[in-house]
């Protein structure tokens, strides 16, 4: 399985949480739901990091059966859509920047 992770990297305003939560779940959750080829769609908000750690308040997993499913994803009309939206709403609740990392993922039971 292949995973596209983006890191939301830097600081909600100030007493914003909640309302950036929620902008998030109804206004760009439907369109990362919408990539053609998903398998699954996972929304994190950070609820707390180490001393020092970088800032990350939404983390989004999005996997995909594979690198080409992922390369279609992001072809698709869904993209611009998924990009606007994320726009309209991080220039009202959030300064920083946002950056993509693909990895394929390995699961094991534990001990």
């Amino acid at each position: 399985m292949i995973t596209r992770y983006a890191f939301f990297e830097g600081q909600i305003h100030a007493g914003q949480t909640d309302a950036f939560r929620a902008a998030v779940l109804s206004e760009i959750l439907p369109k990362w739901r919408a990539f053609p080829g998903a398998l699954s769609v996972r929304v994190t908000f950070a609820e707390s990091r180490d001393n020092g750690a970088q800032e990350y308040p939404l983390i989004l997993a999005i996997s995909y059966p594979d690198l080409a499913s992922v390369d279609a994803a992001l072809a698709s009309p869904v993209r611009a859509e998924s990009r606007a939206a994320t726009e309209a709403v991080l220039s009202r609740f959030f300064t920083g920047k946002i950056h993509h990392h693909v990895t394929t993922a390995h699961e094991y039971a534990p001990l």
